[in-house]
């Protein structure tokens, strides 16, 4: 973590907090200011309770994104397809003189609690590693992890996540699931466990293909697992069978809050931590949550897109994961409605608003978007509603059922009336040379 942190210093993307701060809403409301100001990176250097730096907003700009994906003249969603269709080995392959790792309590920690209603402290950028009980591929994914004790954790596992399978399988057999929680880990294995890979393949192997080399490993102390050696804290412990606890409220990225559920219990086994590690917090639902979710599903729907329709450029989902914006090169009348029907059938539990547009419109601005629907066409009928479509998986009321799909593109054949207008020299022009 270090090694990157200091790249972002040195580029000036890293804003440093000398002042002391309390974990328990202060640090989270410091975050949420600076995000309004920059997409600048953040690191306490003070927290309270705690010896460890806090590091908050390292994934909330796309900038930055592109950056660690090597995406040089292409898009994020064309450089993250070709990554994660790749292969590359994940022999050991250390490039540096090992670091003994420290053990400590998860109590040392720093115990931050992020939201007003939150049930107490929260580890967000938690990045869990386990192993499928029957293949022994490894899968890397998020679960938020509510502190109760040095020995225990409650972890909300998502239904249709790889590893509630694992714990399924596990437990249909009496047995305990054995998992790594990395705590602050390297920016090639945080993108990796945002990937949706097929059951048969491994994030690791993709964290290799996002650092250019093969992961050094190590084992862990109390588990039979191997996590990455540049890992700044793991956690181990094991999902107990059969074993349920309350956990929440919790405040979740769609900007509200999860109440109360009794979810799967965590025993720790044991905490530990490289002598200069530095905990990654992150606030659920800002910048640092969303932007690279909405990156890796809008690389999704490209994916099924492009194998199904022609003529498409770029996906976004920005400003929120549950819209997906498609620019496409248009071939023929009624293009973009075969776009949006094939957009609707690519990733089931988002895509609640589909646009697409023409290709000089921008997709990373929601604000272009609206004008080219707005001004190139009618209202009603260039917008498809679909009720009672089931959407998002954990929604027992049914509140993102429905589907809303609008062709803002041009009227086909009338293009020439619809041309957007320009201001000749406006693009280059250096405004201080007026000033």
């Amino acid at each position: 973590m270090n090694d990157y942190l200091n790249m972002l210093r040195a580029n000036g993307q890293l804003l440093v907090i000398e002042k002391e701060v309390d974990p328990k809403h202060e640090l989270a409301a410091v975050v949420v200011a600076a995000q309004r100001q920059s997409e600048r990176a953040v690191l306490f250097k003070r927290v309270r309770g705690s010896r460890f730096p806090v590091v908050a907003n390292l994934y909330g700009s796309h900038a930055r994104l592109c950056e660690m994906t090597q995406c040089g003249e292409h898009t994020f969603a064309e450089r993250w397809l070709a990554l994660t269709e790749g292969n590359a080995s994940n022999a050991p392959a250390p490039d540096r003189p090992f670091v003994p790792h420290q053990r400590g309590l998860l109590s040392d920690l720093p115990q931050i609690t992020y939201h007003a209603r939150d049930a107490g402290p929260y580890f967000t950028s938690a990045v869990y590693l386990a192993k499928d009980p029957d293949t022994g591929v490894p899968n890397l994914s998020f679960h938020r992890s509510m502190y109760v004790s040095d020995s225990e954790l409650r972890v909300r596992l998502g239904s249709s996540h790889d590893l509630a399978r694992y714990q399924r399988t596990a437990e249909s057999r009496g047995q305990a699931l054995e998992a790594a929680l990395i705590l602050s880990g390297t920016p090639s294995l945080f993108l990796a466990a945002c990937a949706s890979l097929p059951i048969e393949e491994s994030e690791l192997a993709l964290a290799a293909r996002l650092a250019g080399k093969p992961l050094a490993m190590r084992r862990c102390e109390t588990i039979d697992l191997e996590v990455p050696e540049a890992a700044d804290i793991v956690v181990e412990g094991r999902f107990l069978p059969n074993v349920r606890g309350e956990e929440g409220p919790f405040g979740e990225f769609m900007g509200n809050y999860v109440e109360k559920g009794m979810n799967h219990v965590f025993e720790v086994t044991a905490v530990t931590f490289r002598p200069d590690a530095v905990f990654h917090g992150l606030v659920c639902g800002s910048a640092e949550d969303l932007r690279p979710l909405e990156a890796t599903t809008a690389a999704r729907i490209l994916r099924h897109l492009r194998n199904t329709v022609p003529g498409v450029i770029d996906v976004c989902c920005r400003p929120n994961v549950m819209i997906t914006l498609i620019k496409i090169r248009k071939q023929y009348d009624g293009h973009g409605k075969h776009v949006l029907l094939a957009a609707l059938g690519s990733y089931l539990d988002y895509n609640k608003v589909v646009f697409v547009v023409d290709e000089d419109v921008d997709i990373y601005n929601l604000e272009d978007v609206m004008w080219a629907y707005m001004t190139r066409g009618r209202a009603d009928t260039r917008a498809m509603i679909i009720p009672d479509v089931p959407g998002f998986y954990r929604d027992e009321h049914k509140d993102h059922w429905g589907r809303l799909a609008i062709d803002a593109t041009m009227p086909w054949g009338r293009e020439a009336e619809f041309a957007r207008k320009s201001v000749p020299g406006a693009a280059t022009l250096n405004l201080a040379d007026y000033l």
